[in-house]
Formats: C-alpha cells, structure tokens, sequence
C-alpha cells in the first residue's frame, strides 16, 4: 500500500533542514559506507499520525518516545561507526508497515526490513513477496509457549515458514525462553528456515541471568539456521553501563553458535532512554569484552547481519 502522503514543498524543506542537522554522511542522498557497522535492530516512528495513522488499541500517548525518525537515530549510530540499520516494524503500526518502507525507499541501501504481516490472509505469500521486493527481509513474530506449540498445527504459519525457506527470508522472534522448545520444535520442523532469536529470548529481563535459560538458548545452535542478536543490553542483567555482567552470557552463546551466528543490535530507541547510552551499548561488542577475537567482532558488529539482512 503507498503512503496516502507525498512529499510537499514544506515536508521536503523540513527533511532537508533535518538533514542538514544530522552528523556529516548521514543524508540519504549519501551512499551506505558497506565497511561500517550494522545496527541489525532498531525502531523508528514519526509524530505525522496524518499520514502515519496508529494501528487501533494504539493512542498517541502510547508512542514513547513521542518521536524517533531515522534523523534523530543518525545522531546516535553515525557518530559509534555505524552506517546501516535493520529496522524493525513497530508494533504501534502493526500490519501497516508503510512508515518502516518509505525510510527504506528515501535512503536506500541504508535500511534493511523486518515487517509484520497476517499470516491468516488468503494472499500471505504474495505480501511476503511483495514486501520481500522492496527490501525486507524477515517477519517479527510475537510468541509465548502456547502460541508457539500452535504454529505447528497452524495452516498461516506453516505457509508463512514455508515461503521465508524457499525465499531465503527470516523469521524473527521476539520471545522468552520458556517458549524456546517448542520454537526448537518448529526448527526441527523447517530446517531450512532461517530463525532469528531476537534479544538474547529477553534472558535477565528480570535482573537475573538463569543458567538453565542460557542452556535453553543455546541448544537452538543444534538447528544450523538459528541466529541470536546480542542486544538490548539495557534492559538485561543489572541493567546499568558498561553491561559487564552480561559477558558470561554472551560468552556461552558465542561459544555455541559462533560469532557467525550472532549479530549486534542497539534496540534504539529503548537504548538511549534513562540515562543508557549507544556508545554504552556498541562498546560492550567492540571492546570490553576480552575474549571476544578481532574476527568474532567483524562477524558481530556487520557482517552475520549483513549476511542475513542485506544479501
């Protein structure tokens, strides 16, 4: 669907001056620096409800920020040596990713896409497609234990992992651990599926890092398409920069996968609220965590998300 909005004379001044303010590079008229970071998370939204209209159950006041447009991200993620940014269909548009596919259409080469689609829709392979041609490259899924034991006996799901194979797409989970073996279930199911877990499956969301659900987590390395972001490191653990108490975890992660299958993202906005940093968060990947090699940070800093994002 195309934007019920074009681009007048004021809204074209105003992206410009925007621009203009954001750090040197940043424009979209400028090219993707291929060597640089990949922030392989990241959610951005506009005030223009006009256009942008919210999906229903959702209200302006829900929005907070009240803004993030990529020009207020660039003056985050240029600065730390990053030039590409997968973004994440926010659950304030649900269904309605034209936000996230105009960005990617205005700067090009810059953004990658995750969307939200119906997987109960007559059409759904033809909107994988669809979207799939305009750039993204994986489907959000929201998930707990019993939605995920259900995709196996759900028609939407499994033609919805069925295309993502044969198609080269990702499906990418926004789940806990506790769903993690019956999402195992569903890798064994459709190995050919790429997965992303995102958020380490949000292990320390309650302050503390469960061994058991660290475990959990890595028996998904059994399934050799399973991914991990190492990400949102603001709302795992203590919680508080500089995120040294999540360095046992990632350890055990990257040991089990491989620095191949791993990817870091900032979870921006979230990142950058209450006093948390992105040079906080970057910097745990990049360099305060020793026993990470010179090559594990290529592949966790660009190039698994370029791989799976960006090819």
């Amino acid at each position: 669907m195309k934007s019920p909005c074009r681009i007048t004379r004021r809204g074209f001044l105003r992206s410009s001056a925007l621009a203009a303010l954001a750090p040197a590079g940043c424009a979209s008229v400028q090219r993707a620096n291929n060597q640089g970071y990949i922030d392989a998370h990241v959610h951005v939204w506009t005030p223009d409800l006009r256009c942008y209209p919210l999906a229903p159950g959702f209200k302006k006041s829900d929005m907070k920020p009240s803004s993030f447009t990529p020009y207020e991200l660039w003056a985050h993620c240029r600065p730390e040596g990053v030039s590409r940014v997968v973004l994440i269909q926010m659950s304030y548009y649900n269904f309605d990713n034209r936000y996230m596919l105009d960005m990617m259409d205005q700067h090009r080469g810059i953004f990658g896409g995750v969307a939200i689609v119906d997987e109960t829709q007559a059409s759904l392979e033809a909107e994988m497609k669809a979207l799939s041609d305009r750039g993204v490259r994986g489907f959000r899924l929201y998930t707990d234990p019993k939605k995920a034991e259900a995709w196996r006996s759900s028609d939407g799901m499994k033609r919805m992992w069925s295309h993502a194979a044969d198609a080269g797409l990702s499906m990418c989970l926004l789940t806990g651990a506790d769903a993690l073996p019956a999402v195992s279930r569903m890798c064994r199911d459709y190995p050919r599926t790429r997965v992303v877990i995102d958020h380490f499956a949000r292990i320390g969301t309650s302050g503390s890092l469960p061994p058991w659900d660290i475990d959990e987590l890595c028996r998904l390395a059994d399934h050799a398409n399973v991914f991990v972001k190492t990400s949102a490191f603001y709302a795992l653990g203590a919680k508080k920069a500089p995120y040294l108490d999540l360095g046992p975890m990632i350890r055990k992660v990257r040991d089990a996968f491989g620095a191949a299958r791993l990817m870091w993202a900032s979870d921006c906005p979230f990142q950058v609220e209450e006093g948390h940093t992105y040079a906080d968060s970057i910097s745990l990947i990049r360099g305060r965590l020793d026993f990470l090699t010179a090559e594990d940070r290529q592949w966790m800093l660009r190039k698994t998300a370029e791989k799976v994002f960006f090819s």
